[in-house]
């Protein structure tokens, strides 16, 4: 490719960015209140990661990789907070902020500075204390302030609790209890600003099962937030998730303001691993296979048993992570054995989703989202086996989780479902 063939199309690419005081103000302003308008544009980073390698390909002459990247940094993806005292984050957050209001868009936050966070895995980190983190969250959700936002709370945070971590994490449940403390005085503090959309994440629909997630939520005042979000950092197919979710959304009411009698029984409400045949424990080992769709009706003749009375105002709404499950989850190959396989930490072969949009055609679903940076490593993975090396690539070392890979957004690009093309809906 010659260097004049793509000029043309960073120049546009930039144009496009830079593009943003005219049409999208009804998307700041037009509903003042917690509620995501179907109309909303998302903020696009100017700065990105995709946008520096664009760059940085140009100039060691990678043209092909270079027009790749420019077309990824044209989408809208999250921002993450994930570290620093009350006044760097709420430094961050207004410049974001002040960002969002010159392209008259709406920008993802993602929080993410719990105490214990990710079990101390690759991810670890967060607050080092219950009170530092209720001071990081105040200064998160003040420097918000009054404009439109999505908000992202704690990827994991309720998925993997204290209590899940190890059996010595968490002997006495307190951490447990603090967490859940944590988690309701962020939602109070995010609440309280007018145009802010929270939503709580609740893992992906290859983890907890849906009454349990369902409780967790309900513990952690989902109800007092616009949702919970699904598939953060994950690959899970958008046809699950949205199933998914709108199972969640339906225990959820089912347990909170469905018949008097199941009131408080979120368990009893059927999973994915459902099976009229086998008892309904959430295990896997309920006679159904939670990555076969095939086997999800009898989930949804329970729901359509139990939950049809639900009136559609009352059901809790969810926003889904497409940043990077084009393909779906990776399988490991045939006659390959990982202990731990691990198919969350950077599966190889993978591809971006579904486009942002705030316009899903799910009744529940509020919107598709790239709140996984795009090619950003989920961890120095090893799957299961000795030493450092990751075998699915080549024994090569993964990036620590965060840091910025090349080669994998490379993929992710060049197998996007649908194909990557640029993005000229910036106003």
């Amino acid at each position: 490719m010659k260097v004049h063939a793509l000029k043309p199309a960073l120049a546009i690419a930039a144009a496009a960015l830079a593009l943003g005081s005219a049409s999208a103000a009804s998307a700041a302003t037009r509903t003042a209140d917690h509620t995501l308008p179907s109309d909303s544009r998302f903020y696009v980073e100017p700065n990105s990661d995709a946008a520096k390698q664009a760059v940085t390909d140009v100039k060691t002459g990678d043209l092909r990789d270079a027009l790749t990247m420019a077309k990824l940094a044209s989408w809208p993806e999250a921002t993450w907070f994930t570290s620093g005292t009350p006044s760097q984050v709420a430094q961050q957050v207004s410049a974001l902020m002040r960002g969002a209001r010159r392209q008259d868009s709406v920008p993802v936050l993602v929080a993410y500075d719990i105490p214990l966070r990710d079990c101390g895995q690759y991810s670890s980190g967060g607050a080092t204390s219950d009170a530092a983190y209720r001071q990081w969250i105040a200064a998160f959700a003040g420097a918000i302030g009054q404009a439109r936002a999505v908000v992202v709370l704690e990827p994991d945070a309720l998925a993997n609790l204290p209590q899940d971590c190890s059996p010595t994490t968490d002997p006495t449940g307190a951490l447990t209890a603090a967490r859940m403390a944590d988690l309701r005085y962020a939602v109070s503090v995010l609440k309280a600003q007018p145009r802010t959309s929270v939503y709580l994440d609740a893992g992906n629909s290859q983890w907890h099962a849906v009454g349990d997630i369902a409780q967790r939520l309900i513990d952690a005042d989902v109800a007092d937030t616009q949702g919970f979000s699904l598939n953060v950092s994950n690959y899970q197919p958008t046809d699950q998730s949205d199933h998914y979710g709108t199972w969640v959304a339906k225990c959820i009411w089912f347990a909170t303001a469905g018949p008097s009698w199941a009131i408080g029984h979120a368990s009893w409400c059927a999973s994915q691993y459902y099976s009229p045949a086998a008892p309904n424990d959430g295990l896997p080992g309920d006679a159904v296979s939670s990555t076969d769709p095939s086997t999800w009706h009898w989930t949804d003749d329970w729901f359509t048993q139990n939950t049809a009375g639900a009136p559609a105002a009352q059901l809790t709404h969810f926003v889904v992570d497409t940043s990077r499950n084009g393909l779906g989850a990776w399988t490991p190959p045939a006659g390959t054995s990982y202990p731990d396989s691990q198919t969350w930490c950077n599966p190889p072969g993978r591809g971006m989703g579904a486009r942002p949009t705030a316009d899903t055609g799910v009744p529940l679903a509020d919107a598709y989202l790239y709140i996984k940076t795009v090619g950003q490593s989920d961890g120095s993975c090893t799957r299961g086996t000795a030493g450092p090396g990751d075998p699915v690539y080549g024994g090569a070392v993964d990036p620590a989780a965060g840091v910025w890979w090349p080669s994998q957004a490379l993929t992710l690009a060049g197998n996007a479902v649908p194909t990557l093309r640029f993005n000229f809906d910036l106003g």
